[in-house]
């Protein structure tokens, strides 16, 4: 683990791009950290959540998490994953995102990611790793952002419940549950709750849900269950909200790597 946060400390210029391999078991967590450098965090296989004060990143296999240095974060493995972190200092490339984002993964970036293993040091750009460093940082770049974020609310009362759904998101939820539980009146918690997360209600419980089912996805649970387990009435709802979502069925989504 604590090889992880070394490729931080190092102030010489060949290591102000790294790229560094770590196996995690399900269940291992990083906890809340920040780093000098922005980091790309790429799940070869298995689902990652990403934690940070404005809500959670859900990363599936083949995509990968763009988090800007100076964002503090913590990292929850949803199965056995297989990952790459990319560090780039900010002065190697100013104008790469200044924002968390879950991003597409071309074939191209995943396999330049995994050539990295074993290249020297020296990354000078007239030599063959830094003209792979460059090209890792061109396609990071153009790499399409995917809507894989759950803002969460900043409001005591409404993060807390945000909080439950997400341990339990198979639980009944309305909005008149919610404001009883908040002391609101309903109208006033879906002004401040559309205003703190861009959301509504309604919108936040099936996007957080659907998202929510990704790692039981990749572990194999089947429709049904996904359905039952994350509120859905019926496998088909579940299908058609994922479709909608996410673009493909749920059978396809994780075959895209």
């Amino acid at each position: 683990m604590n090889d992880f946060f070394q490729v931080l400390d190092a102030s010489d210029k060949a290591q102000q791009i790294g790229v560094l391999a770590t196996n995690s078991a399900a269940g291992d967590e990083f906890a809340s950290h920040t780093h000098a450098q922005a980091q790309m965090i790429l799940s070869i296989d298995g689902v990652m959540i990403v934690r940070t004060d404005d809500g959670n990143w859900i990363v599936p296999p083949g995509r990968a998490v763009w988090v800007p240095a100076g964002i503090r974060h913590g990292i929850e493995m949803a199965g056995d994953v297989r990952m790459r972190s990319l560090f780039v200092a900010h002065e190697v490339r100013p104008s790469l995102p200044r924002e968390c984002r879950v991003i597409g993964v071309s074939g191209l970036l995943r396999e330049l990611i995994l050539a990295t293993s074993g290249l020297p040091a020296d990354y000078d750009l007239s030599h063959r790793t830094g003209r792979v460093l460059a090209l890792i940082l061109d396609e990071i770049e153009i790499a399409p952002s995917l809507d894989l974020h759950v803002p969460m609310p900043r409001h005591p009362a409404l993060a807390v419940l945000c909080a439950n759904l997400i341990r339990e998101p198979s639980e009944p939820v309305t909005l008149a549950s919610w404001a009883s539980a908040a002391n609101m009146n309903a109208r006033t918690l879906a002004r401040i709750f559309r205003r703190e997360t861009g959301m509504t209600p309604g919108a936040w419980w099936r996007h957080t849900r659907l998202l929510l089912s990704l790692p039981r996805l990749a572990a194999g649970a089947s429709i049904l269950e996904l359905a039952l387990e994350h509120g859905y009435d019926s496998p088909s709802a579940f299908a058609a909200m994922f479709r909608k979502v996410l673009g493909v069925p749920p059978s396809e989504y994780l075959r895209q790597k």
